[in-house]
């Protein structure tokens, strides 16, 4: 079709030639785009921009719907407690032990005197280590404040409950008054206990003169104990 021919205007020619010519030449490529660098503030805020975003709609839990824990201790028993358990529960195994008050009466011992004492067969090597406080005891009760029967029902009890847990060292704190009454029935009564193997007055730093360590037989060995 020459321009001649053409029913078309000329200005409808040119435009059509330019488009013919448009479509016939391949566009040029765009021009990379240089990366735009961003500054470590940039950086971390579009971070937190983008946490923020992520939590939204998230709440923060409330605490009094989480369940606390509390941590038990063992509480130590007094002379007073023992005694009035003894009381409630009855005769015990501890009754058999029958300890007399007869010996510490005519054996007193002053307040701030060291008790010592042991078995023929104990080993000299295990005494030793009692006496410089390096058995770990089981169990202590304190006898201050106790009449004679209380603490001699108290010393009965503690030392069952090592045997029924299969413990061999207590402790127990008689003071030392004036008069060193509960020390001297201490004394004695620990002395009559077939299950006792040793005693001696504690350590400075565990008590001292106020108080003795006491090794008992192991608790496998006696015939009461429950297997």
């Amino acid at each position: 079709m020459s321009k001649h021919d053409s029913s078309l205007s000329k200005e409808q020619y040119n435009l059509l030639n330019a488009f013919k010519k448009q479509i016939s030449k391949p566009a040029p490529a765009p021009e990379p785009i240089a990366p735009i660098e961003k500054t470590p503030e940039q950086e971390q805020q579009e971070e937190l921009d983008f946490f923020r975003k992520q939590m939204q709609g998230v709440h923060k839990m409330n605490a009094g719907n989480m369940a606390k824990t509390v941590k038990h201790t063992k509480k130590k028993p007094d002379a007073q407690t023992l005694a009035k358990r003894a009381s409630a529960v009855g005769p015990t195994q501890t009754d058999e032990a029958l300890l007399s008050n007869t010996q510490a009466m005519l054996n007193p011992v002053a307040s701030q005197a060291k008790l010592s004492y042991r078995i023929a067969t104990l080993q000299h090597r295990v005494f030793e280590d009692l006496k410089a406080g390096n058995l770990r005891w089981f169990e202590a009760v304190d006898l201050h404040g106790c009449t004679v029967e209380d603490a001699r029902t108290a010393v009965l009890q503690i030392i069952q409950m090592a045997k029924d847990d299969n413990q061999n060292v207590i402790k127990i704190v008689h003071g030392k008054g004036p008069e060193a009454i509960l020390k001297t029935h201490v004394n004695s009564w620990l002395r009559q206990h077939r299950d006792v193997l040793a005693f001696v007055s504690a350590p400075e730093n565990q008590g001292g003169t106020g108080a003795v360590l006491v090794l008992l037989k192991r608790a496998e060995k006696n015939p009461q104990f429950k297997q």
